[in-house]
């Protein structure tokens, strides 16, 4: 491993020296593709420099315990000694789960489906909290999302909801999230004040280009009609609402909360082109060993891979195990603490390396 680091470094001292060039510099694809990869191993360099020099500290403070300190400075020096070599095995872990082969569609924008699950009129407000709770966090992130399609139940609450998010590394923060969430609490129309439990599911695609997906006009139906629910008079005049059908899969895509026929049918695509993305990569995902498809987060859409629990204020990844006694600050957009956990989770069990 440590060989593999020395080579990334020299790498990184040479990308900077390829960009320091004038006819470098003067080309902007060149330029552009270097930095690129400048940005892609510079913090794992950065560690491992870091890594270096707390070896080296460790091994100048072990040698002066060995010559003969009074008993005072020899327990500061052993002190020392045993917070360097905690340093150094925590950075060491770090650089070990950095090393993981990344997911090429980590930086790719995402779709997101959201829909209700058990619980009837409840489940379809917990979707609407969950939709509330990722684009609250997306807001944090400085990431822009859009309504691509909804299907509203009537009491502020949603059978369904697609939307876009856009952003640098969306996809590597939200994949984590696809799977059923489960709530449990007392729902607003219950009067006898019992607690419920409810489900949603959430898939989350990786957005596709026109070019990764090829769709062959003659494999799609395309109906338009009225649109229903919110958007104004318009939604009794015109046929606005698209509904694709792709004919070899059956997929069904449905968009009705633009205005215009033609808005609708572009994100009518978009979402169909990333549901086929994402089934061709699921039927990859079957064909691979039984160690990898055990991983966490596998984005197995009948995984149950979180519990909200309302009376106790707690939310716990049953993924992990992990459980935190911060319900609201979590609805209302705080992930990172438990996106970290499970992606940290997930990579070190990539690299077999032990977490925590």
């Amino acid at each position: 491993m440590l060989e593999r680091l020395d080579s990334i470094e020299r790498r990184y001292v040479e990308l900077h020296e390829l960009m320091s060039q004038p006819e470098v510099a003067s080309d902007f694809d060149k330029l552009q593709e270097l930095a690129r990869e400048n940005a892609s191993i510079g913090e794992l360099v950065a560690k491992y420099r870091e890594y270096k020099s707390i070896v080296k500290s460790l091994e100048e403070t072990q040698a002066m315990v060995t010559q003969g300190l009074d008993e005072e400075m020899a327990e500061l020096a052993r002190d020392e000694v045993e917070s360097l070599q905690k340093r150094r095995d925590r950075l060491l872990q770090d650089i070990k789960v950095a090393l993981t082969p990344r997911d090429p569609a980590d930086d790719r924008d995402v779709i997101v489906e959201i829909r209700a699950g058990a619980g009837g009129g409840e489940a379809g407000l917990f979707a609407a909290d969950l939709f509330r709770m990722y684009t609250r966090y997306a807001s944090a992130k400085g990431w822009a999302t859009e309504i691509m399609n909804s299907n509203e139940t009537g009491i502020g609450g949603f059978k369904e909801i697609i939307f876009e998010v856009r952003g640098k590394g969306v996809y590597s923060r939200l994949k984590y999230e696809s799977g059923v969430h489960r709530v449990q609490r007392v729902p607003v129309t219950e009067s006898s004040g019992r607690i419920h439990t409810s489900t949603a599911t959430v898939a989350v695609l990786p957005a596709a280009e026109e070019v990764e997906v090829a769709i062959d006009s003659n494999d799609l139906r395309v109906d338009t009609f009225r649109a229903s629910g919110a958007g104004g008079q318009h939604v009794n005049k015109v046929d606005s609402a698209v509904r694709i059908t792709h004919l070899p899969t059956g997929m069904v895509v449905t968009c009705q909360d633009e205005r215009s026929q033609l808005k609708n049918r572009v994100k009518a695509m978009a979402v169909l082109r990333a549901r086929l993305l994402d089934s061709e990569r699921q039927r990859q995902l079957q064909e691979v060993t039984d160690a990898r498809r055990s991983q966490v987060g596998t984005g197995d859409r009948s995984e149950k891979i979180r519990t909200y629990n309302f009376p106790q204020g707690r939310v716990s990844d049953h993924r992990i195990g992990l459980t935190l006694h911060n319900l609201e600050a979590v609805l209302a957009g705080d992930l990172n603490e438990i996106i970290d956990a499970v992606a940290t989770a997930a990579q070190a069990k990539q690299m077999g390396v032990k977490v925590g």
